[in-house]
């Protein structure tokens, strides 16, 4: 079936959030008397969320009574610097221009709550040009649930086996799979050195977005 859309996992996929990421978790440290994080251990868990930047800078687990006031915390002070040095990973613009100049539409499908996934796509002026954007506040079940993939198809219109979906982490190749969808995996994102992503069982593998455009060039009609 050729190609009629493309959705992409938001950071790591589509945006470098790392660096805002890195500066909220690097003030928590400071302001709680702690050293700072280097930025490359702060990267390789901007993927798991919250939750998983707080068990890599702090090392609390769920359990532990000093999480979930940390956690609130972090979400409190990364709402204010969500855009300052966030932006489309390199050569990801060319990405989506090239989808839009050949009607292919494009959307995101992110396991970030809507409340931080809106307004940061607002700020970069990529809301327009968007075409669906699936939060797990959308949805009962998030990724590595097909759900989320699914409701985006139907969202913009086409058949899940009609859309390629790219990501960063093990649960995007999952959930794409899942949905019956052609799937991409980012080696140039978020990705743990415990978990490569040769190991997902994506259908293609690219070290740069700019890799997506002769896959997306080969599916469409």
């Amino acid at each position: 079936m050729p190609l009629q859309a493309v959705l992409f996992d938001l950071d790591g996929t589509l945006l470098d959030t790392a660096p805002d990421f890195a500066f909220v978790i690097n003030t928590l440290l400071e302001r709680h008397g702690l050293a700072p994080r280097p930025y490359a251990s702060i990267r390789e868990t901007v993927s798991d969320g919250a939750r998983g930047m707080v068990h890599g800078a702090f090392g609390y687990t769920d359990a532990d009574p000093r999480f979930e006031p940390m956690r609130r915390e972090l979400l409190a002070l990364y709402s204010s610097h969500l855009a300052d040095h966030t932006r489309l990973f390199d050569g990801m613009d060319a990405v989506l221009r090239f989808c839009e100049d050949n009607a292919i539409a494009w959307g995101v499908v992110t396991n970030k709550p809507s409340v931080y996934a809106v307004p940061l796509l607002r700020a970069l002026q990529l809301d327009r040009r968007c075409a669906a954007l699936v939060c797990p506040d959308h949805v009962t079940h998030r990724k590595p649930d097909p759900e989320p993939l699914l409701l985006a198809c139907r969202q913009i219109g086409c058949a899940p086996e009609a859309a390629l979906y790219a990501g960063d982490h093990r649960r995007d190749i999952e959930a794409g799979r899942n949905a019956g969808m052609t799937t991409i995996a980012c080696a140039y994102g978020y990705v743990h050195p415990d978990d490569p992503c040769i190991d997902w069982g994506a259908d293609h593998i690219v070290r740069a977005p700019v890799d997506i455009i002769p896959i997306v060039q080969r599916a469409r009609p």
